[in-house]
């Protein structure tokens, strides 16, 4: 039987051959459109992913500020200041950390025989290679030796390393830091940065060294990562320092935190609203594909309609008539929504990657836009397409069942 409804259905199918490419084109360019769109916007949400991803998502840094609410007799304005107290108080009572770094920063003269510039020199232990993500190109970065011995050694970023250097090799080279001297051990891989931002700009030496150029009783930072959930992480760490320097937990002003997992987390809501945008756009587009097909199947109906009431008239029930017209709809859908997957798979390779960061910033090539398409891209489109195809070719077949086998026979 079922055999029988869909053979007849093709054979409709092709004896309308015109009528029956262009419905299917409209249904395929529907489905593409909405498979692109959501490819778009998973594209969107993995370039945001990597402009992350290139410091590390489980990462908090944490700065010392100025109260702004009055706590336990404290009047409001009190600099908050750290100390390495303030760095083992932090790896007690704050859940999941990692690794953690006390970090002394300051702009200072960094120069050669050559070249003089005035650059953010990071004072930090050798865990904040891996807390900050910052992988070598070339040499090695400092070890805990080398902060034990006061070892007079840095790592340049990249930009430091070429306005220094140029092409010269840099391991060996020596430099020196407000007049201090400092060889060279390490260059950076290059960040993401835009136009502005001097984070391929700067030098990292260890934090005993760093000691020597500038006062280390008072910390310009901690770093630190961590397992698990951000949000108790965040909140033990504002808790702890809160009771440790009498302002309260509430007080953002008291100290600022860096957290890199919580920024991630708002832009991840971001790019979830834009894709279901995008899903509704692509809906509507398929919808008026549907329409298109709705009428096309009408049209066949009134075409047909003596066809339906001798098809009545020897036996065939209304069910028989509703699935006849409903299975030329779906394969239409179906046929289309082939053609529109392969037409955007197509799409994609062909387009390839679309500028997006890299229009605005150096080495950002890995966060430009790709268009992803997924399994469950693909699921979820072929669930719309078979919502519209099925609801576009229901209402057609539905109004063919319920004819009239008389008045179908007297139809001219």
């Amino acid at each position: 039987m079922l055999k029988d409804i869909w053979q007849q259905a093709w054979e409709a199918m092709m004896f309308n051959r015109r009528r029956t490419m262009i419905t299917i084109c409209g249904m395929a360019w529907g489905i593409a459109t909405v498979v692109l769109l959501l490819a778009y916007g998973a594209g969107f949400s993995n370039a945001i992913q990597v402009i992350f991803a290139q410091w590390g998502t489980q990462m908090i840094g944490v700065f010392p500020g100025k109260t702004s609410e009055q706590a336990g007799g404290m009047k409001a304005g009190v600099p908050v200041r750290f100390t390495m107290s303030d760095v083992d108080l932090l790896r007690n009572t704050v859940p999941g950390v990692e690794r953690i770094t006390p970090e002394l920063s300051k702009n200072l003269v960094v120069s050669n025989a050559l070249h003089k510039f005035t650059w953010s020199v990071n004072g930090d232990d050798p865990d904040i290679n891996e807390i900050m993500n910052l992988p070598v190109a070339v040499g090695r970065f400092y070890n805990e030796k080398d902060n034990e011995q006061h070892a007079h050694v840095a790592v340049l970023a990249s930009d430091s390393k070429k306005l220094l250097m140029g092409g010269l090799y840099p391991i060996g080279e020596k430099i020196r830091i407000a007049g201090v001297p400092f060889t060279v051990i390490g260059v950076l891989k290059p960040k993401m940065a835009e136009s502005g931002n001097d984070v391929n700009r700067q030098v990292y030496i260890p934090i005993r060294a760093m000691a020597e150029l500038m006062d280390p009783k008072y910390l310009t930072g901690i770093w630190f990562s961590y397992r698990g959930n951000n949000v108790p992480v965040e909140q033990a760490l504002r808790n702890s320092l809160a009771a440790a320097h009498n302002f309260m937990p509430s007080d953002h002003n008291a100290i600022y935190v860096a957290n890199i997992q919580e920024q991630l987390h708002q832009f991840q809501i971001i790019t979830m609203a834009l894709q279901v945008l995008l899903l509704f756009i692509g809906a509507l587009t398929l919808g008026i594909a549907g329409i298109g097909l709705m009428n096309i199947m009408l049209v066949a109906v009134q075409q047909r309609t003596r066809e339906i009431g001798v098809e009545k008239a020897l036996g065939a029930q209304r069910r028989h008539i509703l699935l006849q017209f409903l299975a030329e709809a779906l394969v239409i859908t179906g046929v289309g929504g082939a053609l529109g997957i392969c037409l955007s798979y197509l799409v994609s390779v062909s387009v390839g990657r679309i500028t997006f960061y890299s229009a605005i910033a150096s080495n950002a090539h890995a966060a430009d836009i790709r268009l992803l398409i997924s399994p469950m891209i693909v699921l979820a489109a072929t669930v719309t397409l078979v919502v519209v195809g099925t609801v576009s070719g229901m209402i057609p077949a539905i109004q063919a069942a319920n004819l009239d086998p008389i008045e179908a026979l007297r139809y001219e």
